[in-house]
């Protein structure tokens, strides 16, 4: 006899769970300083969940429709590179706004990363 599988819960954040763990990105998110980002898999490890790098840029997604409004442009990839952008109205808004905090930005990677680097495991 077959055994059934356990059915994979889907990342829908009507969902109580989910809700959960998008709240705590949003929650991290909202903590980091103007004119320094993190990345996901930085917010992840925070959260005690190291492996769910993709699963914050899920919740980043969503982060446009949430309130309090939550400052996603300040994630970025582990590299400093704005790849979220494209879930930005423009594209470009992304590095806009990170200008205008005082970061500099080139062909969509961050000058001078590690200096506008915050770590939310050092959040004290």
């Amino acid at each position: 006899m077959k055994k059934e599988s356990a059915k994979l819960k889907t990342v829908n954040p009507s969902g109580g769970k989910d809700v959960s763990f998008f709240e705590a990105v949003f929650e991290v998110v909202r903590q980091i300083p103007k004119g320094k980002v993190t990345s996901y898999g930085a917010i992840a490890e925070a959260l005690g969940t190291k492996e769910s790098a993709r699963m914050v840029g899920w919740a980043m997604n969503q982060s446009h429709f949430v309130k309090p409004t939550v400052p996603a442009h300040r994630v970025v990839n582990r590299q400093g590179r704005l790849s979220g952008k494209m879930h930005f109205s423009p594209p470009e808004r992304m590095q806009e706004l990170l200008e205008k905090e005082g970061i500099q930005i080139v062909e969509d990677q961050i000058i001078d990363f590690q200096k506008h680097f915050w770590d939310p495991n050092e959040m004290s």
